[in-house]
């Protein structure tokens, strides 16, 4: 029988592992096969207050127009979509698949009251750009001291 010096930092990586596991399991559920099986991907968003207007752009590569849909109830705003599986080359040709598809859904909440008539979209090289101008109450007013 051999003697083994204890190494607690080895098993507190261990158990970093288990846990890191356990979350991604729970929130990234996958199929047997290793594969992503809900929660597909969500598009990265940037949002940001301009003076007039809160602006959001989402990139949605290889996402088409018709398949985009954004609603705006009240002051949350939603995104909804799909990217679409090529399926020109068989699965099992495949050395790896990283990309995901299939349905996503973003809701945002706005942080103003915003003119639900004026909001523009915009979709070019896979961004999506929505102008969403905020209504004349919330606008920043100058007030001149006399």
């Amino acid at each position: 029988m051999e003697l083994v010096r204890w190494n607690p930092m080895r098993d507190m990586l261990g158990m970093r592992h288990r846990i890191n596991t356990l979350f991604d399991d729970f929130f990234y559920p996958r199929t047997g096969n290793g594969e992503v099986s809900l929660w597909d991907w969500n598009p990265a968003v940037d949002i940001y207050d301009d003076e007039d207007k809160i602006v959001i752009k989402a990139e949605l590569p290889g996402v088409d127009k018709k398949d985009i849909m954004v609603d705006l109830k009240g002051k949350v705003l939603t995104l909804k979509g799909e990217r679409s599986h090529e399926n020109e080359t068989k699965k099992d040709h495949y050395y790896r698949q990283e990309r995901c598809y299939g349905k996503f859904e973003r809701a945002f909440t706005l942080p103003a009251n915003v003119d639900p008539d004026k909001i523009k979209a915009d979709y070019k090289d896979g961004v999506l750009k929505i102008d969403i101008p905020k209504s004349e109450e919330q606008k920043p007013k100058q007030i001149t001291i006399h």
